[in-house]
């Protein structure tokens, strides 16, 4: 069975900001990619969907002063 589009651009996102901030935990980029999903899931134009829902997931991610070892 294929994957939908949303779930795919969903793992594509998520794939992304665990490349570009592998100091967070898996489990919180997920849940912020989610977050961002549910959020703009019923908008009328899809084409920008995994643009904006990786805008919005980063917003809900803590700012890296915050993630990095002191």
């Amino acid at each position: 069975m294929a994957e939908s589009e949303d779930a795919l651009a969903i793992r594509r996102v998520t794939e992304r900001l665990m490349k570009a901030h592998p100091q967070l935990d898996a489990g919180l980029v997920h849940r912020s990619v989610q977050t961002a999903y549910e959020e703009l899931r019923y908008a009328r134009v899809r084409t920008y969907l995994p643009v904006l829902m990786e805008r919005r997931a980063k917003d809900l991610l803590p700012p890296d002063e915050q993630t990095k070892a002191p």
